[in-house]
């Protein structure tokens, strides 16, 4: 399976799915002056957005390792996961300010049956796209999937808010509308805290594995006395380990490097997700 056909595939559907819904929004909350369902519908429209900044995200990190990037190209992934959540934060920062002026001016949307149809029908659309997007992203292992299928998930909850406060602002409680704006763009800030703070963990390559765990499952290992200076980095799929294991001082280099392939082996059938294993050979008590 080409792991990056398969990622780009799911954000081509998802990004056809995504401009249908946010247009539908964008235009309706214009014709009658609703700012929730506009600025949901702005919301939707970016999901577009980070599905085309993905689609060349995808492309980048899917490029084999090199002499400069022995590592291989997987961070760009997570890059433009990054880029989804910047975007996020000035698309609430846009939908606040809205929702401000709204307050103050105090618009009155003219609202229909219609709202209703319209939204229930982007929110089945967007149950299809969250449920879609988050099973293939983890069945691919890619975070930027999962990011993407998060701002769906929000976009649900949102809509669904709406259609609420639809019902009393048909009531005349008007300003329902501007407060429904001002909780979509604390909702979409959240979220971009969020994925900014997932984003940054894997470039700073916080540890992805317990090392604990390892430490235990290498001890289990036939001539192994000890494990330590455990280290682990990389991403969901591509995860390196690197670590240190005491063994018999006086045994010899070919002995040494068969016990540490034995490692790596059972660390690597223990943890799919783990390409490589670095183990570094360190003179223990004479046997």
């Amino acid at each position: 399976m080409d792991r990056r056909k398969e990622i780009r595939k799911v954000l081509l559907i998802t990004l056809c799915l995504n401009l249908l819904v946010s247009f539908a929004k964008i235009i309706y909350g214009l014709k009658v002056n609703s700012l929730a369902i506009y600025s949901d519908g702005f919301h939707s429209l970016f999901d577009g957005v980070s599905n085309i900044g993905g689609i060349i995200g995808i492309y980048l990190a899917s490029r084999p390792p090199d002499r400069e990037h022995p590592y291989g190209h997987r961070k760009y992934e997570t890059i433009f996961a990054v880029f989804i959540g910047v975007l996020m934060g000035f698309t609430s920062l846009e939908i606040l300010k809205g929702a401000y002026e709204s307050l103050i001016k105090t618009k009155r949307p003219e609202l229909d049956e219609k709202a209703f149809i319209i939204l229930l029908f982007t929110i089945i659309i967007n149950i299809f796209v969250f449920t879609y997007e988050r099973k293939r992203g983890k069945q691919l292992k890619s975070e930027f999937l999962i990011a993407d299928s998060s701002h769906t998930k929000i976009d649900i909850f949102i809509t669904s808010g709406i259609i609420l406060a639809i019902i009393f602002i048909k009531s005349g409680f008007y300003i329902l509308d501007s407060f429904a704006g001002l909780i979509i763009g604390v909702l979409v800030a959240r979220e971009a805290f969020i994925i900014l703070k997932e984003s940054t963990d894997i470039l700073i390559d916080k540890a992805l594995l317990d090392s604990s765990e390892i430490e235990r499952l290498v001890t289990t290992c036939n001539d192994v006395q000890a494990c330590e200076d455990i280290r682990t980095r990389g991403t969901a799929g591509q995860i390196f380990v690197d670590l240190k294991i005491l063994v018999d001082s006086s045994i010899s280099v070919k002995e040494g490097h068969d016990i540490a392939e034995r490692v790596e082996a059972i660390i690597k059938k223990e943890f799919p997700d783990v390409v490589d294993v670095v183990v570094h050979i360190e003179p223990g008590k004479k046997i």
